[in-house]
């Protein structure tokens, strides 16, 4: 079995966990802990406001692995047609729905079974119709070419073992002027080789993370223009004591160690009207 497969097994099963998880009446998380015990987890915690989430099913909330609120960032308008890659429990494409309106469209794509049966029955609770879940890969996405004017996911990227297949299709379902908005955990500055592998261990929401240049180079490499990477919470040392306690770890060791090296990012950048790469300096800096 190859890598690429190792590891969609390993997120299938895990988020498969999570969704019968929530309808069995517990919470999702991100952390490697598949229980959470009683941490509050850094990454997934405080992405929603109370305004948000009210109207929403309380699954839908539960159900969210996310590390920020792309919904919150993207700047959605009334008839849009937007596509969450990785959609889960469905929480995104429910608000990105609301957003769009009667007229416009969201779509969600997940992999994993258990996750769509959940997201399908918010939706059901939710009462939001302008809304479809589809089962599929991000990267071969069951979409046409130049159908869908933003694009969201919520830390699911830096699951996926082929980030640039991920990146291409992503440019190829965008229409023209289309817009890559995402939430997504980066690194920032090299990593070292034994901390990267230690990670794996205690977070599996970053242990596919790119360093935040690598990320914007896969961008422009699948033709994506404005690429912005904008920090929106980056993890302290007590952050790392919460993502490695309880993993047979050596907290105080590690810890300093990964002290500001990971942060949750919102990632911008736009399908030029031309389809091509811009490599002005404001685009490709």
């Amino acid at each position: 079995m190859s890598t690429t497969e190792n590891i969609k097994e390993v997120v299938q099963a895990k988020y498969g966990q999570a969704a019968l998880r929530v309808t069995s009446g517990g919470s999702s998380c991100c952390g490697a802990d598949a229980a959470c015990g009683t941490n509050v987890d850094p990454i997934t915690s405080n992405l929603y406001d109370e305004a948000q989430k009210s109207g929403l099913p309380q699954e839908a909330v539960l159900a969210s692995l996310g590390c920020g609120n792309p919904t919150a960032l993207a700047d959605l308008k009334a008839g849009e047609v937007v596509l969450d890659l990785g959609s889960g429990g469905g929480i995104d494409v429910l608000l990105s729905a609301k957003r769009v309106g009667p007229t416009g469209k969201a779509y969600g794509l997940d992999m994993t079974d258990e996750m769509l049966a959940l997201a399908r029955e918010n939706q059901k609770k939710s009462g939001i119709e302008n809304v479809e879940f589809l089962k599929g890969e991000m990267e071969n996405i069951p979409l046409p070419d130049n159908s869908v004017d933003v694009i969201i996911s919520n830390c699911v990227i830096n699951l996926s073992a082929d980030k640039d297949k991920v990146l291409k299709e992503a440019f190829r379902v965008l229409k023209p002027n289309g817009r890559f908005a995402v939430s997504d955990v980066v690194t920032k500055g090299a990593m070292l080789p034994e901390i990267r592998e230690k990670v794996l261990l205690w977070v599996g929401c970053i242990a596919g993370a790119l360093e935040e240049n690598d990320y914007r180079a896969k961008l422009i490499a699948a033709g994506f223009a404005g690429v912005d990477i904008e920090p929106t919470r980056i993890y302290n040392i007590e952050d790392a004591r919460t993502f490695l306690s309880g993993q047979g770890l050596d907290v105080d060791a590690l810890a300093p160690q990964v002290d500001g090296k990971f942060m949750s990012a919102f990632v911008r950048a736009t399908k030029s009207a031309e389809g091509a790469a811009c490599c002005a300096p404001s685009c490709c800096n």
